[in-house]
Order: C-alpha cells, then structure tokens, then sequence
C-alpha cells in the first residue's frame, strides 16, 4: 500500500566524483539533479545529499544507507557510469540490487543518443533494493536533464509498486503514467 499523498519523500542524490569528493571541482550533476526533481515534483519531498570517491565500496554504503536507514524510496545518482577505469558506478548499483530495471538504461541511452553518438558508451542502470529504486545518471547536467525527462514518467508508479510514497509532478514539467483503475 502506497503511503499518503502529504507524506515527505526522502530522495538520496549521490554524486560520484573522486575530484567533487575531495573538493577540488565543483559539483554540477547533484545540483542539476535536485534542481530538476525541485521543477518536477509537486509532492513534498527532501533530498538527502552524498558526494561520495569513485570507490565501489563506499558508493555501496552510501546505497544501502540511503535505503536502508534513511528511508529513500528514489535514490538517483550522478557520475560513474562511463567505460574509464574508476568508473564503477553501475557495479556498485548491481551490488546492492535485488531487481535489476533494465527497461530505464535503455530508454536512457536511446534518448541520449539522439544528442551524442557516445551514449552507446554510457552504462546507466536503475534497480530496486528492498522498497527503493535506484537510478543512475551520466554525470553531465544536460544529460541528467535528458534522462530523467525520458525515465521519470513511470517513476512514481514504480514506486507505488515498491511501496512508496504516492509522488504527483507537476503535469506542464513532466507528466507522470499511472495505469488507470477499473
């Protein structure tokens, strides 16, 4: 059963960047992130914010503690998703994981690809831990734009499913997809 309509969602934004985490360059895909997710929903909602190193562990903990203790039912994240070598982002995702939502990389990658020929370089996943879903974004805020306005549609569905809070959006931004009742 979905929680209230006044209900305050907890929404984890997690920006993986060694540089970010040290200090040494200004985040812009956790901003980006929130600043949209601020333009989209209309329901209450709050963001619990992480910058974590492009360490698989510590994206691991940073996860499951969002999840698990601070009652995220969306956590999105930002960086990490590309094929250098400390990109590790989706491997801590799977990690953590207990379902796997193939269909929003897809759909991430074949709206980015309308931009840039590199997106078939990109690895974005979304899953579910527990009563959570779990996306990851490319870091770039353009593409985080470009991802979520293609994704986010079915998102507060999906987490009515995994029992969540009920999120509304403002429809003139994006305009969420429920299945309509008999």
């Amino acid at each position: 059963m979905t929680q209230s309509a006044n209900t305050t969602a907890n929404i984890g934004i997690v920006t993986v960047s060694d540089r970010a985490s040290r200090g040494e360059y200004e985040d812009l895909g956790g901003p980006a992130i929130e600043q949209w997710l601020t333009d989209a929903l209309s329901s209450p909602w709050q963001a619990i914010k992480q910058i974590v190193p492009d360490e698989q562990d510590q994206i691991e903990a940073v996860l499951r503690e969002l999840c698990d203790n601070q009652a995220c039912h969306l956590v999105v994240t930002t960086g990490g998703t590309g094929p250098a070598r400390r990109d590790i982002t989706p491997e801590a995702t799977l990690a953590v994981c207990d379902k796997i939502m193939d269909g929003f990389g897809e759909l991430m990658r074949s709206v980015s690809l309308q931009y840039v020929p590199t997106a078939i370089l990109s690895r974005q996943l979304a899953g579910i831990r527990g009563k959570s879903l779990i996306i990851n974004l490319p870091g770039k805020p353009s593409a985080i734009a470009d991802c979520l306005n293609a994704v986010f549609p079915a998102v507060p569905y999906c987490i009515d499913l995994i029992e969540g809070p009920f999120l509304e959006t403002h429809e003139s931004f994006v305009k969420t997809f429920r299945p309509k009742k008999k």
